[in-house]
């Protein structure tokens, strides 16, 4: 990996945690990008038919691949077809949500599960209709114990009773245990993979550590795709096509 693909991602980085994600799913309704997304939430929807979808957690194999603007925006594109969605920023460690969304996170996740408030302070509503957001709160010491504490799976009985669907923007899997554990309680879990930016072998890797989990990986939505890029790219599997393109676990 080149010096210039480091300052690429770096670059990527920090302009997410600075100012959060762009939501051009709202900003841009009607536009291209915005019609992509709403793809990828009718190819979710038809994987999962016949199955409970009330909580989808999206992830990616390294930081800065783009899982905050694809879970991001996906949450918008649900809300906007009338879904009662709430997204979850359990990215403890670097939260982007309240930047995107331009929402305070002097309480939020953290405050929750460490019994300091309840669920009800913790929300917050956003400008999208039919969307509220939980941040990420204060970076605790011990994100990994919070995530894996049964103070989760009330969370999430407690969230169902509220709202449609429950999505969580998570961290990357190859970084932490954060992701693990929180897709072991969800109903499905999206892998987000950047052309030109992931490595093959670590979108393996990922997946794997997600199987050793028995996460149900409903399938990958690739990013930043130039259409020169896209045929063959990862060997034939199913990580492969246009932006925001959505390939189940099936290979479809």
């Amino acid at each position: 990996m080149t010096m210039a693909w480091f300052k690429k991602r770096k670059k990527l980085d920090d302009t997410s945690l600075k100012y959060g994600v762009g939501l051009v799913t709202f900003t841009d309704p009607t536009g291209q990008i915005s019609e992509q997304f709403k793809t990828v939430r009718t190819n979710i929807q038809f994987s999962s038919v016949g199955k409970d979808l009330s909580s989808v957690l999206f992830t990616s194999s390294e930081p800065s691949e783009g899982k905050s603007t694809v879970s991001n925006n996906m949450a918008v594109t649900w809300a906007d077809q009338g879904t009662k969605v709430v997204l979850v920023d359990a990215d403890l460690r670097r939260p982007t949500v309240h930047k995107s969304f331009s929402v305070h996170n002097r309480a939020g996740l953290t405050n929750y599960l460490s019994q300091a408030m309840d669920l009800d302070e913790v929300i917050q509503p956003t400008i999208v209709e039919n969307l509220d957001v939980i941040t990420s709160g204060p970076v605790p010491p011990n994100p990994a114990e919070l995530l894996g504490s049964d103070r989760v799976q009330l969370l999430m009985n407690e969230l169902n009773e509220k709202y449609d669907l429950i999505i969580f923007d998570a961290p990357p899997v190859n970084t932490v245990t954060d992701s693990q554990l929180l897709a072991a309680r969800t109903d499905g879990t999206i892998l987000v993979v950047p052309q030109g930016i992931a490595d093959k072998n670590g979108v393996r890797r990922a997946k794997q550590l997600l199987e050793t989990v028995h996460a149900n990986i409903l399938g990958a939505v690739m990013n930043r795709v130039t259409a020169q890029k896209s045929e063959g790219y990862y060997g034939g599997s199913y990580y492969g096509g246009n932006y925001g393109g959505y390939y189940g676990a099936d290979g479809k």
